[in-house]
């Protein structure tokens, strides 16, 4: 019997150490495909949320000053007239 559980015990080893491997594989795959996309982004001059956000603030203001100069204009021929 005890030859049964040593082979038993060497398949369980194999298995634990298969799974070992596979995870780090997985692990591998994962960082070499996250480099790719993050390169070919790279390479497609793509903005970031950060890049995106702060060009669409300075918009929305100037957006805000041309309804405000628009105000202005409009206050002074009215004046004018």
């Amino acid at each position: 019997m005890q030859t049964r559980n040593k082979i038993l015990d060497d398949i369980s080893q194999l298995a634990t150490n298969a799974m070992g491997v596979a995870q780090g594989a997985r692990e591998e795959a994962e960082t070499a495909m996250k480099s790719w996309v993050d390169r070919w982004l790279a390479d497609r001059d793509f903005v970031t949320r950060e890049e995106f956000d702060a060009v669409r603030a300075m918009a929305q203001k100037a957006r805000e000053e041309n309804a405000a100069l628009l105000a202005r204009i409009e206050a002074l021929e009215a004046k004018g007239k």
